[in-house]
Formats: C-alpha cells, structure tokens, sequence
C-alpha cells in the first residue's frame, strides 16, 4: 500500500485523499451550516473542527486509514469527507460520508462512498461495512440504498454520542461483491 500522503483514489468527477491542514477552512464552513452538520454532531464552532481534522489525520497515522478528503475535479475545491471510520467502541467498520450542502444531490455521496467502500474491501481486508444514520436522515438513507445496504436496526455510538439515535445500515463483503453497485 503506498504511503497515506501518496494515496489517491478517483471517480469521473471526485478526488478522494487523505486529509491536511489546509482542509480547515472549508471543513469548518461545512460544519458551521446548520443542515449540512445536523446529523455529523452539529454546528460546531473552528476550534472543535480543527479537534476533527487533526482525530482524521491521526487516525491516518495510527490506523492506516480513515475518512478522505472529497475535492470536486471540475473545480479542486474540498467538498466534504467521506470513507472508511472505526474509532474506539464503534459500532462497526463504518463508511460514512458528509458533503457540503451546496453539492447534494449530484449524487456525490454514492460515488464518493462506491470508491471508498471498494478501498476498504480490497485494500483494508474488511468482511463488512455498516453507516450509521438517523433514523430521520432520509437522505443519507437514499445512499445507503443505493450502495446496497439494508437497514440493521437500532445501533449505539460511544459517548459523547451515546445518546444520539442512530440506525446501522449495511452489508457484508460477499454481498458488496456479489453487486458492486455504482462501480466507478
């Protein structure tokens, strides 16, 4: 596997990287609008995102993998973050994804999430994958159909988040191979 700061996964319109410091700027504009942070923890002022960029670049470091980066090609400005998370009493091997609000619905998210999910089955070696989501989060809910995911039921995140109610959707790898849906 190539050093994380060579990592680079594409699609036809998206570039999927790790994380730097320079992701700041946009990152806590993204967690400042309202809609777009309402189910990734909420509004959160620059010194907690700064804590977030720094936890995803750790992670990196410490794990080998964690959420990429999301720079729209067309353009090359950061659009969001999405991929692979497993933090500490997760409730599973977790692809997740958050978008700007301005691009949703381009269909973004799925793209993004079929690359990065073929990455954590191919590369990361997971058996499956779940995405936790609220049960009031249609939308995200819209992408977790369309990545062939089916809802599991009611999960528990770990504290700070342990009150938040979420559902897990998701599928194991043989079910992910057996479809690879929107294979990009």
């Amino acid at each position: 596997m190539p050093h994380f700061d060579d990592l680079r996964l594409e699609t036809p319109r998206l570039i999927l990287r790790p994380p730097r410091v320079e992701d700041l700027d946009p990152w806590s504009e993204m967690m400042l609008d309202e809609p777009a942070a309402r189910y990734i923890g909420g509004v959160m002022p620059r010194s907690i995102c700064w804590r977030q960029l720094m936890t995803m670049i750790g992670a990196w470091h410490s794990q080998g993998f964690a959420m990429f980066s999301v720079i729209e090609k067309t353009s090359g400005r950061w659009i969001g973050r999405l991929g692979p998370w497993r933090p500490e009493g997760w409730p599973g091997t977790e692809i997740g994804w958050a978008i700007a609000r301005d691009c949703w619905g381009m269909g973004y998210a799925g793209e993004g999430a079929t690359t990065a999910t073929n990455w954590a089955f191919d590369t990361l070696g997971w058996s499956d994958v779940i995405h936790s989501i609220a049960p009031e989060n249609r939308a995200s809910q819209r992408v977790a159909e369309k990545l062939g995911s089916r809802n599991l039921g009611p999960g528990k995140l770990p504290a700070p988040f342990e009150e938040d109610r979420v559902d897990l959707w998701g599928q194991t790898r043989e079910e992910w191979l057996g479809r690879r849906p929107l294979r990009v």
